[in-house]
């Protein structure tokens, strides 16, 4: 008969530690609050006092630190500089037990807590949340962990929810809330509305004012740089983003877009933009303007040229992109003559003048004659103010008449629908009952190709709908511009130019028709 003798254990399966070892456990504390407002501040302190006293009143522990998180979210674990701390050291061995108030100040999110305590666990850390009365270690720990951090979650969720709630519930009432300490020239007011800061407000229209003289986002960074203005986060650079953020922001004319991103994830707090997802609110006259909104709607059609420009923007001077050879049609480019002397001037000629086989014959004309040349033609327009705006008024009226267009837009509508239903119908049709495939096919490809045509169609009529409304609101513009410009002009102004010329056209003989943005178009001669 063999003599079987039994070892006991000397190891904890779960601490790995000596089953009988004197050595103190080696317990931290987690503190975590997720604001930092005063009275949160207090229960941080209070928090961190508590555990340090708790830990060291208990003789068989060993008292490590106390981590915190500050001011930090309990949703997920990604930017608890203090949490990833103690679980690191943890992981290295520095840790035996780990308190804290409750499985809400660990996480509240399930999977990151689990995964942090089982993580743990396979390291012999064991984790009490004193609220709850867990251990880890205990055979009902994961269990009631796993109970606790989903009600957490919801709870999370219910809170994300009521605060998208109430979100929505001040955009639809038209309340306008912005960043302010990284807005150039608002605060906040009195009322709770934003307020002017008159001194950064004439950054904002400085900045509106150069885009319209011509300059590039590059160029305004560059010029606001060399005068020492800081810009809204207070550095000393300008990046392009900014200049183009402050150029295409409507509040800067008094109105709010309001909704432009929502939170898709609440445990993430992933944010995107929105595309239709949500509902969003335009809020007229909702705060004062710091930019007239003719002048940012001008910025506006502004950018849009230049996009479709693309590369050929240069940016060197207001005339860019404006004059237009009369013989290949491509556009007159700056040249800098005697650039070392003091005849030192800027010219302008067809950028294609000797790279096409036959040579352009238009001329070389310098700044000044060119704005002599508008000086003129804008003095002439200027005379027949009343009958142009009257012509503008009419057009509107035509291009404003959707009736028919719209009718026609429903009717493709009606026909994308219908063959969508007949294409489903005939799909369920070949799945439940037998037929010829071949005929099926044929009847799906014809349905399809029909369906593509009225697809095409509609497409077509929106797209027709939408560039009459652009020019209507292009022709409502250049009405507003006009009669607001003065009746004659003695000295060049750049903004004129920009927002009343849509293109101008040098002949041979060195005249030039300006086009102006209603279509009118004025020879002027040199």
């Amino acid at each position: 008969m063999p003599k079987i003798t039994m070892i006991p254990a000397t190891i904890n399966p779960l601490t790995r530690l000596p089953s009988v070892a004197a050595r103190k456990r080696r317990v931290a504390g987690y503190a975590r609050v997720s604001t930092d407002s005063d009275e949160q501040f207090t229960s941080y302190e209070a928090q961190v006092d508590y555990y340090t006293k708790f830990i060291q009143s208990k003789p068989e522990w060993e008292f490590v630190k106390v981590y915190t998180d500050e001011g930090i979210s309990g949703t997920n674990t990604k930017h608890r500089e203090g949490f990833k701390e103690m679980i690191a050291d943890a992981l290295d061995g520095k840790i035996d037990l780990i308190v804290t108030k409750s499985v809400s100040r660990f996480a509240r999110n399930t999977v990151d807590s689990l995964v942090t305590i089982r993580k743990l666990k396979e390291n012999g850390v064991e984790c009490y949340f004193e609220k709850e009365g867990i251990f880890t270690f205990d055979g009902k720990g994961e269990l009631l962990i796993t109970i606790m951090s989903s009600l957490a979650q919801e709870e999370s969720r219910s809170i994300s929810e009521n605060i998208t709630w109430g979100q929505r519930k001040s955009f639809s009432d038209g309340k306008v809330h912005l960043p302010y300490k990284r807005f150039l020239g608002y605060e906040k007011g009195e009322d709770g509305r934003p307020a002017v800061i008159e001194e950064e407000a004439a950054v904002v229209r400085l900045i509106y004012r150069l885009f319209l003289d011509g300059k590039t986002q590059a160029g305004i960074c560059k010029h606001l740089e060399e005068l020492g203005i800081p810009s809204p986060g207070g550095k000393q650079t300008w990046s392009k983003t900014t200049i183009t953020s402050i150029l295409q922001n409507e509040k800067y004319k008094g109105d709010a877009l309001l909704q432009k991103k929502f939170t898709v994830d609440f445990l993430e707090k992933k944010m995107k933009p929105n595309e239709g997802e949500v509902p969003q609110y335009y809020v007229e006259g909702s705060h004062p303007a710091i930019v007239d909104p003719d002048e940012w709607d001008h910025v506006q059609y502004e950018f849009a040229r230049r996009k479709a420009l693309g590369k050929t923007y240069s940016g060197k001077g207001s005339l860019t992109a404006k004059l237009v050879c009369e013989d290949c049609g491509g556009f007159f480019g700056s040249k800098v003559w005697h650039s070392t002397d003091k005849y030192r001037r800027t010219i302008w000629q067809c950028n294609s003048k000797f790279s096409n086989e036959e040579r352009c014959g238009t001329p070389t004309l310098d700044t000044e004659t060119v704005q002599r040349m508008f000086i003129t033609a804008y003095n002439q327009l200027m005379q027949n103010r009343s009958e142009i705006i009257n012509d503008c008024e009419s057009m509107r009226k035509f291009l404003m008449d959707f009736t028919s267009l719209d009718s026609e837009i429903d009717r493709q509508m009606e026909e994308t629908q219908v063959v969508a239903e007949l294409v489903k119908t005939a799909i369920k049709e070949n799945a439940s009952t037998a037929q010829s495939q071949e005929a099926y096919l044929k009847k799906y490809e014809s349905l399809t190709a029909r369906y593509e045509t009225a697809a095409k169609e509609l497409e077509r009529l929106q797209a027709e709908r939408t560039r009459l409304s652009q020019q209507d609101k292009a022709i409502s513009l250049f009405i507003r511009t006009l009669k607001r410009q003065p009746e004659r002009m003695d000295t060049w102004d750049d903004t004129i130019w920009m927002v009343m010329v849509e293109k101008a056209i040098v002949h041979k003989d060195s005249s030039i028709t300006f086009i102006f943005y209603n279509g009118t178009e004025i020879k002027a001669g040199a």
